[in-house]
């Protein structure tokens, strides 16, 4: 049986801490979502005057990265491209970039989604913070 390291509630505080710091720095409105490797949310944030959408967009984004092991990005490239039956794909919903995968040690812990500014502005916060995580 392997080990495999999870988030604690300290890891999460710091996330949102730093996620957060990169979108005042920038004055984004946002909402910002941190889930564990099965998309259960274990915090979200909406910063003053984000849009009340985003609260449901940033954890679906955050759900898509944790289960699918990958950036949302890439589920939103792949409909772009032409493939739009990938919509049907079930418990996706948040297939818009700004879902981002936290991956230690080749495991999966979670996801950060943000939503709330343009995708690559969302994409930009959550991988703040995830680097406060400091692997």
């Amino acid at each position: 049986m392997k080990t495999k390291p999870t988030l604690e509630l300290l890891d999460v505080k710091k996330i949102m801490a730093a996620a957060e710091a990169e979108a005042i720095q920038h004055s984004w409105h946002v909402t910002i979502a941190v889930v564990d490797d099965g998309g259960h949310l274990l915090g979200l944030q909406r910063l003053d005057g984000a849009a009340a959408i985003s609260s449901h967009i940033a954890p679906a984004k955050a759900h898509t990265a944790a289960l699918g092991r990958r950036e949302s990005k890439i589920y939103e490239d792949i409909i772009n491209g032409g493939r739009s039956s990938f919509l049907s794909a079930p418990t996706l919903h948040g297939m818009l970039e700004g879902g981002v995968p936290i991956i230690k040690d080749g495991y999966c812990l979670g996801a950060v989604g943000v939503s709330g500014v343009k995708s690559t502005e969302d994409a930009q916060i959550a991988k703040a913070g995830i680097a406060a995580l400091d692997f």
